[in-house]
């Protein structure tokens, strides 16, 4: 087992270099067709969260052959601390590379740590939902004066939502309250009359509802709207790994874009290769909730340097990212385009 300083599960599956044969035909835009396969692969430990279901073009890429088709040989750890540990073990070189939400890496990342954003797996899985009980509307106002559940203070949907609100008009410190639960007590918050909407991801909030018919109104869905194009989850990868094998971030850029775009055109296939890295949760909904995802938007080079500035520039407005920072400067520093 590889240790890698993380607050982690175990590195739960080794996969060796089973050559190009064994790869499936990928998708792919200009710049992220695979290199030729060398005789020896690069060794690379990528860190994701196996409970995150959106994560799934990882186990995709693993499981149909893209890793071994851009010459990789790779060890995944699934890891179940905070974001700024993820980041700290790119930054420190334990792991080369690492999946999670940019909501949760802007601010570490502001702070100076040395890590890169290269890359980009889907759009948005973030929601808000009011409770119709509570009097919340359609329209976020409808939000002031109320308390809004999350499962952290820094959670990627508080963040988010965070932005989404202040862009209304409505102060995030003053004019709605947020109150941390754990993800499958929200609802029972909500019961209890504690709460009146929830910001959280799937497919946590959609079993929530599952539980609960009729008693909540999608206010907010970051894969609607203006964010439906915008990146959500990204690939990061530890600077130095950058400098000196770029290379190899690129062939892992390639890699995932190309599961990406499995995920995108085969949704219920890739729910079944998933299902067994979450048992509890049945196929039909993970079939259902993988759908509805935008696995298409995974953009590099310029583009993801946009809407990383884009973030920045969202985050500083509500007060998350300093005043002070510059968001075209902040984007130019952590995103960086491997493939050209």
């Amino acid at each position: 087992m590889k240790q890698l300083g993380l607050t982690a599960g175990r590195a739960w599956e080794r996969r060796h270099f089973l050559g190009a044969a064994a790869a499936t035909a990928a998708v792919g835009a200009t710049g992220l067709l695979p290199l030729a396969v060398h005789s020896q692969p690069r060794k690379i430990t990528l860190a994701w969260s196996q409970a995150s279901f959106c994560q799934v073009p990882v186990p995709i890429a693993l499981e149909r052959g893209f890793f071994e088709k851009n010459g990789l040989q790779v060890e995944v750890l699934n890891w179940s601390g905070s974001a700024d540990q993820l980041l700290e073990a790119l930054a420190t070189g334990k792991a080369e590379v690492g999946v999670g939400l940019i909501h949760r890496w802007i601010k570490p990342l502001e702070a100076g740590l040395d890590a890169k954003i290269v890359g980009s797996v889907h759009g948005g899985c973030l929601r808000l939902v009011g409770v119709n009980a509570a009097g919340v509307g359609q329209d976020v106002k409808s939000l002031k004066g109320k308390v809004i559940g999350v499962s952290d203070l820094n959670s990627p949907a508080k963040q988010f939502y965070g932005i989404h609100l202040a862009k209304r008009g409505l102060d995030i410190d003053k004019d709605v309250e947020w109150r941390v639960y754990p993800p499958d007590l929200l609802d029972v918050a909500v019961k209890k009359g504690e709460i009146h909407a929830i910001a959280d991801g799937d497919p946590n909030l959609y079993l929530i509802e599952k539980r609960n018919p009729g008693v909540f109104t999608e206010l907010g869905n970051s894969a609607k709207g203006e964010y439906a194009e915008k990146i959500c989850c990204v690939l990061g990868a530890g600077a130095k790994f950058v400098r000196e094998d770029r290379k190899s971030a690129a062939a892992v850029v390639r890699a995932l874009a190309q599961a990406s775009d499995y995920v995108a055109e085969n949704p219920n296939e890739a729910a079944r290769i998933f299902a067994k890295y979450t048992p509890k949760f049945e196929l039909p909904d993970l079939q259902r909730l993988i759908a509805e995802l935008t696995y298409k938007h995974h953009p590099h080079g310029g583009r993801l340097h946009d809407e990383v500035r884009d973030f920045a520039a969202d985050f500083r407005t509500a007060g998350i990212l300093k005043k002070s920072t510059d968001p075209a400067r902040f984007a130019r520093h952590i995103a960086q385009d491997v493939l050209s």
